[in-house]
């Protein structure tokens, strides 16, 4: 039973959240404010965090933050419809995906399976392929990767995306195949978390020795991972 902190000061909303949730196969605790969720999210009795943006005492941005310190626990911010610069902070900081307010609770519950999906928190066996591209190695199976010979620090999303574009290197992969594979979704206009979760990966990739950035952008089309040293 996979464990949902649901972190929002609009209580009817949470206690409607929480009833389907529940029903849906969901654990599922409540916070109302930053502060109180603090302690509850750095626990690692959570597989998984929905974060509003809006909140008295302490922001989600905030929050999200202070968690992302010491935790890569999966998160799911709760935006103001058409809020886009929220969202693009709350991608930066390392939130996986974000439902713009008022949301169903179908579509929350949908967003959240697919989600523990794509971070491995529902898988029950391991797998042990290992996917070799240049300086990088993956571990689909344990969900860890290594970059020049060094671990690699990445959110769940963080690790989707840079899996589609390893088991694809030194080709071009259209943005629309990787919302397919990595989030399992269509891409929809002007959405932008994939060329957030990119700028985040290529920052921790760090540049080549000609300065370039390992991973490749063509305007309009996609991005490439390239091999070469």
């Amino acid at each position: 039973m996979e464990k949902v902190l649901l972190v929002d000061d609009d209580v009817e909303l949470t206690t409607l959240l929480k009833e389907y949730l529940v029903e849906e196969g969901f654990e599922v605790s409540t916070a109302d404010d930053g502060r109180t969720a603090i302690g509850m999210a750095s626990s690692n009795s959570v597989d998984i965090i929905v974060l509003d943006i809006m909140m008295p005492h302490m922001n989600g941005i905030e929050l999200l933050q202070r968690i992302r310190r010491s935790s890569s626990v999966p998160v799911l911010m709760l935006t103001a419809k058409g809020d886009d610069a929220d969202r693009i902070a709350g991608l930066n900081l390392g939130a996986d995906d974000y439902v713009p307010k008022p949301c169903s609770p179908g579509e929350l519950a949908a967003r959240l399976r697919a989600i523990l999906r794509r971070v491995g928190r529902t898988d029950t066996g391991a797998s042990s392929e290992v996917i070799r591209a240049g300086n990088l190695v993956m571990y689909p199976g344990s969900r860890t990767a290594q970059w020049l010979s060094k671990p690699l620090d990445l959110t769940g999303t963080e690790f989707s995306l840079l899996e589609v574009l390893a088991r694809n290197v030194g080709q071009l992969v259209s943005k629309q195949e990787i919302s397919k594979q990595a989030f399992g979704r269509t891409l929809t206009p002007f959405d932008r978390r994939i060329d957030v979760h990119i700028s985040s990966v290529r920052q921790k990739l760090g540049a080549r020795d000609d300065g370039q950035s390992w991973i490749q952008s063509v305007r309009g089309q996609g991005y490439q991972l390239l091999q070469g040293r």
